[in-house]
């Protein structure tokens, strides 16, 4: 006898039981013929997820190999992250997943029809991810400090994190950042069927008080202040595919989850899902915390001298720095795709600024009848009184890109843009910043007169050394440098730049044709670029359908120019297109 079960496209998705009962001669007999799962399934043109573009669906829901984007907005890097949906016991993690978070919005989970839900079922997990008070899939080190747990930047997958928590009785993994878990939940999300994908925001403001503003405080050395405003070098979330019926879309389109728990005033959470048009028109009633996640894309960016009679002067107010580049991973390739488009209008366009004011009355609510015009006098006087204008133009432009161990050349740019000369002396300094906008050691700093003709302009060669950023850069590979001018000399110049340090390469090659359940070899090789020894070194090695789990080779201690290689055996255990990812670590990244 053949059996077809045809769920409907309503059906909850989960693990079913299969029983069959046969009477015979009086006589009835159950027996269970098995189990079997039902997904959310982006081929059915009735489900909620359905999504039409064959190459879309294999990106969204079949492809295991994902990238990561981060750096700032003048330099983004790139990392590859494995999704791993398809690894063995993977579904059922992700099934416990909503068991655990059940409670979220019910009560208990005696009445599972909320399961059939993708928007219920995407709430559930963005707030399982790190939001859960005890059963959280992972934490956020408190003040940068992960010494108690695996360091954030080294995991290069979402199979060994879910495992782990799974495996730790659904006790939280410690440590991630806004990448892993975004990464993390595209996996449930994709394992549960519904397309999903990783987006990266460079220049994300956050900010407790005013919600379209964000301050940074320097001092008069150019020193980045702690404030409690914080303006983050990136910021990781996820894009889920569903046509929402709350919304009465009859269609599916991308909806934002952001599954780090972010200060909004009323105590840290998770965000979403909201729609992403939504944001992009302003249309905060619509949705799910509309109006966090249009501040964050659209604040004005404000500056401030702070000297030394406690006073506070303006030095800056900019709406362009924050939500650039929203950047993911392109269909089909490891190209980079910029989907800033698709979440605000290009700025200062009649569009952009109908969908901000829109956004202003809601966020606002003192302004909900006020006019276009009313606001900009308000935002007039946010932007006023700046620090006097100079007329010198500055930029800082990079002149090499540093690699961990080469010293840091970069171009002070300078014009005059006046008919008179010029004579200014600068405070020149440069900080570790965290990706998470956390200014750290400040470990250079200098003094600089400059002199400039009339309509002059200047290139001045700055060069910081690795001996003087190398013992405080750690895990964090991102500096500010800063020029400030005196602000004794009556007129104040500022000018910055956000530098990311690259890690030095690992090359792997392959010294087998890789088959199915055939041995195969690779060599792993790494060479120390630093005038000084790495200590503790350790190579992990991991891959979706080579290894079953992630391996590690402890390396010990590399001389300066000393490079180690390794080969390593590994048995494919599934057909198709895989990736071998190798990281290093050492006691200085």
């Amino acid at each position: 006898i053949n059996v077809s079960v045809f769920p409907p496209s309503n059906a909850c998705i989960g693990r079913y039981i299969f029983n069959i009962q046969v009477t015979s001669c009086g006589h009835t007999y159950q027996r269970c013929l098995g189990d079997f799962y039902v997904l959310f399934n982006p081929w059915c043109a009735d489900d909620p997820v359905y999504m039409d573009n064959q190459a879309h669906r294999e990106e969204y829901v079949l492809n295991e190999h994902g990238i990561l984007y981060e750096g700032v907005h003048k330099h983004i890097t790139s990392r590859p992250w494995h999704f791993g949906q398809f690894e063995d016991g993977i579904l059922d993690i992700c099934l416990k997943v909503l068991d655990m978070g059940a409670s979220y919005h019910h009560g208990s989970d005696q009445d599972c029809c909320w399961r059939n839900d993708p928007v219920h079922i995407s709430m559930v997990v963005n707030h399982m991810i790190s939001s859960h008070n005890t059963n959280s899939i992972m934490k956020i080190p408190e003040n940068n400090d992960y010494l108690k747990g695996t360091k954030p930047f080294s995991w290069n997958g979402s199979v060994p994190i879910l495992q782990q928590w799974y495996n730790g009785r659904c006790r939280p993994v410690r440590y991630g950042y806004c990448g892993s878990l975004a990464a993390v939940m595209c996996t449930v999300m994709r394992c549960l069927g519904i397309p999903s994908r990783v987006v990266t925001n460079f220049c994300f403001p956050c900010s407790t008080e005013n919600p379209l503003g964000i301050n940074e405080i320097f001092d008069c050395t150019g020193k980045n202040l702690c404030g409690k405003d914080k303006l983050w070098q990136y910021h990781c979330w996820n894009e889920s595919w569903m046509a929402r019926r709350d919304l009465n879309q009859c269609s599916g389109d991308w909806q934002c989850l952001d599954p780090t728990p972010l200060e909004t005033g009323r105590g840290s959470a998770c965000s979403g899902p909201t729609w992403v048009r939504s944001i992009r028109e302003g249309e905060l009633d619509l949705d799910y915390d509309g109006h966090h996640l249009f501040s964050r894309l659209n604040s004005n960016y404000v500056g401030w001298l702070s000297q030394s009679n406690a006073k506070k002067s303006k030095l800056f107010c900019d709406a362009w720095p924050c939500g650039q580049h929203l950047s993911t991973k392109s269909v089909g390739s490891d190209q980079c795709e910029d989907i800033t488009g698709t979440y605000k209008y290009e700025l200062g366009s009649p569009k952009s600024k109908e969908a901000y004011y829109r956004a202003y009355r809601r966020i606002h609510p003192g302004y909900c009848n006020a006019s276009n015009c009313h606001i900009d006098r308000e935002l007039s006087s946010l932007r006023n009184p700046f620090v006097s204008d100079s007329g010198v133009n500055m930029r800082l432009k990079m002149a090499n890109c540093p690699m961990y161990g080469e010293d840091v050349q970069l171009h002070w740019l300078l014009e005059n843009l006046c008919n008179e000369p010029k004579n200014l002396n600068f405070n020149l300094c440069a900080q570790i910043i965290t990706y998470n906008g956390c200014p750290m050691d400040q470990f250079w700093k200098d003094k600089v007169n400059v002199t400039l003709g009339p309509r002059e302009v200047k290139k001045i060669p700055l060069c910081i050394s690795y001996s003087q950023y190398g013992p405080h850069l750690c895990d964090h590979n991102i500096m500010k440098v800063v020029a400030v001018s005196d602000p004794e000399c009556g007129d104040v110049l500022m000018v910055s730049r956000d530098i990311v340090i690259n890690r030095p390469p690992v090359i792997v090659k392959l010294l087998s044709q890789p088959r199915l359940k055939v041995p195969c070899t690779a060599e792993i090789s790494f060479c120390n670029p630093l005038q000084e020894d790495m200590k503790n070194c350790i190579m992990t090695l991991e891959g979706c359908g080579l290894f079953k789990e992630p391996m590690t080779i402890d390396l010990g201690t590399l001389a300066s120019n000393q490079q180690a290689r390794t080969v390593v055996e590994f048995t494919p255990y599934r057909l198709g297109k895989h990736r071998l990812l190798a990281n290093f670590g050492c006691h200085r990244f």
